[in-house]
């Protein structure tokens, strides 16, 4: 199983940058993860929403092949850990190419990414910063890769 997890910009955050390091450590213990930081639009106005996010989006589209693309998104699916980790088995017998998560800016994402997934997820109803997804996400992987190999992880 080969994923991979993007985003546009860096995580500022020194404590989260950590986490998702070691999170990132972890995961490739169990398989294969790649983190790909693209670039964030800059020097546009947060009134220029949409603009921003088509142009992360765009560069985002460009790191994708022919993976399967699983969008962050807060009216996404939800699951439990467990129900994540059958959905990341099933779809990566069924996936030769990566299986590649996709967490948008502090905007989100462009509609046209949106469309463009396989499948749009939720981790929590409620509202993450995009630095504290990047953690929660790369977290819940290790996770389902942990029940996956039948290895135990704190509940």
């Amino acid at each position: 199983m080969h994923l991979k997890v993007l985003w546009p910009g860096r995580t500022q955050n020194l404590h989260l940058k950590n986490l998702q390091e070691e999170y990132l450590r972890r995961i490739n213990t169990l398989g294969r993860c790649s983190l790909v930081q693209t670039k964030e639009a800059k020097g546009l106005p947060e009134s220029e929403s949409e603009k921003i996010k088509e142009i992360e989006g765009r560069v985002l589209e460009e790191k994708l092949d022919n993976d399967y693309l699983v969008c962050l998104f807060d009216k996404g699916c939800e699951m439990d850990s467990r129900q994540f980790a059958v959905f990341m088995d099933r779809t990566a017998m069924n996936q030769p190419h990566a299986i590649s998560f996709v967490v948008g800016g502090f905007l989100g994402l462009s509609d046209r990414l949106l469309k463009k997934a396989d499948t749009l997820l939720s981790l929590s109803r409620m509202t993450l910063s995009h630095e504290l997804t990047r953690v929660v996400l790369l977290e819940q992987i290790y996770r389902a890769l942990s029940i996956l190999k039948g290895r135990k992880y704190a509940k």
